[in-house]
């Protein structure tokens, strides 16, 4: 059920009003009839209401757009801040010299031996030192002791 709010009169005005009133032989275009003050209620206290909220809610729609426009412009000059320090480290980098120390390194990495190299090396490793063992078990180490294998 609605509620019926009583309508506030306002003094009459003597201009003229134009109100927009669709015709049925053009619904696209709204014909406008002249209607005198005195005929239209002045301001019913229900749409001035209506009209209000939604002032204030246009007034805090555009509060957070200015709070997002002003975080993204100080994101905005954050980026650019940050983009200018990239900018101006990337000028100060000696690629020559970069270029330098990757070729030393690459130099020293192909100077280490292989695998077939660390093979080679560790089974003549194991042969000498098999020999060795075998010399000083039976012929001992002079002024230390004998040998231990006789024959």
């Amino acid at each position: 059920m609605a509620k019926i709010e009583p309508t506030v009169a306002s003094p009459a005005n003597s201009e003229p009003t134009l109100v927009a009133s669709p015709t049925a032989a053009a619904p696209s275009q709204a014909a406008f009839t002249v209607v005198s003050a005195e005929a239209t209620p002045a301001g019913e206290p229900r749409k001035l209401d209506q009209l209000s909220r939604i002032e204030e809610k246009a007034a805090r729609i555009e509060e957070k757009f200015a709070r997002y426009e002003a975080v993204l412009t100080r994101a905005e000059a954050s980026l650019e801040r940050s983009a200018h320090k990239v900018d101006a480290a990337a000028g100060t980098m000696d690629f020559a010299s970069i270029r330098g120390e990757i070729a030393s390194l690459r130099e020293r990495v192909d100077a280490t031996p292989r695998a077939a190299t660390l093979f080679t090396t560790s089974i003549i490793t194991a042969v000498l030192t098999v020999i060795l063992t075998i010399l000083v078990l039976k012929f001992g180490v002079p002024g230390l002791f004998p040998g231990l294998l006789s024959r």
